[in-house]
């Protein structure tokens, strides 16, 4: 059993690894439209689970190893963007929250417009990889503020406590667990830069969750493999009119004549 992973919390990252396999070689299925709600929903509740069972079962800023100290679950909460990045504190946390939205719905009918097209199956998991994604994220954002009391270091956080919620519609925050520090040492004496010298380096440092990652997958899928999901088609050649001139058969003429 991973080293500070109790036996629940091993049981839970088993399932959702299975889970995570089978979609992922799902995606050789889908052809149709019922094939990627299933697809997108399997994604979503996958998140949202492993949210939910971290914003219950963890302290904010508890943190256990699960493959030694290169994979790590660090539960943090994010008021902003993905990755950790926050924008223009609670202005923008509205602003950014109304624009996930907007992306959403568009995403929405987006999708449905691929799949009745037929594009590229490739294409079509990308898509839907980046619009669960942000799906994921939007329902943090809009109902755990509702939902869930404060997190807080040394206190575990309750769904549907009495005393409501931390915060209110639109302003919820955006739970992160996924820590990979591959790479944790100091910039050495020789750095080109004076003032990092000495200091900490790490990588890779940011504390994500899966619809992060399925956002980050299917753009960087997308990017990758784009001539294939759009193959240019060659250029059709019409054929050319040539003109001919009919043969006057001259021996003939001078027969008749």
């Amino acid at each position: 059993m991973p080293l500070g992973l109790n036996k629940r919390g091993f049981t839970l990252l088993s399932h959702i690894t299975h889970a995570i396999s089978f979609i992922f070689a799902f995606k050789y299925l889908i052809v149709k439209g019922k094939h990627v709600v299933l697809f997108i929903v399997l994604i979503l509740l996958a998140d949202q689970c492993i949210k939910i069972y971290i914003k219950t079962h963890y302290n904010l800023q508890e943190e256990h190893f699960v493959l030694s100290k290169w994979f790590r679950l660090h539960f943090v909460e994010n008021p902003g963007m993905a990755w950790g990045w926050e924008f223009g504190g609670g202005p923008g946390k509205i602003i950014l929250t109304l624009f996930r939205m907007i992306a959403v719905v568009l995403g929405t009918f987006y999708l449905r417009n691929i799949i009745l097209k037929k594009y590229h199956r490739g294409f079509i998991i990308c898509a839907s990889l980046i619009y669960v994604g942000a799906l994921g994220n939007l329902l943090d954002s809009m109902f755990y503020g509702l939902i869930f009391n404060e997190s807080e270091p040394y206190s575990l956080a309750k769904l549907f406590p009495a005393g409501g919620g931390y915060a209110p519609f639109l302003h919820g925050k955006v739970v992160d667990m996924f820590y990979f520090p591959i790479i944790q040492t100091k910039y050495p004496s020789w750095f080109p830069v004076t003032s990092w010298r000495g200091q900490d380096f790490e990588f890779f440092s940011p504390v994500f969750n899966l619809a992060d990652a399925s956002i980050s997958i299917g753009v960087i899928t997308l990017l990758a493999w784009q001539k294939k999901f759009f193959p240019k088609k060659p250029p059709v050649i019409s054929p050319v009119a040539v003109e001919t001139t009919p043969v006057i058969n001259d021996s003939t003429s001078q027969t008749a004549i």
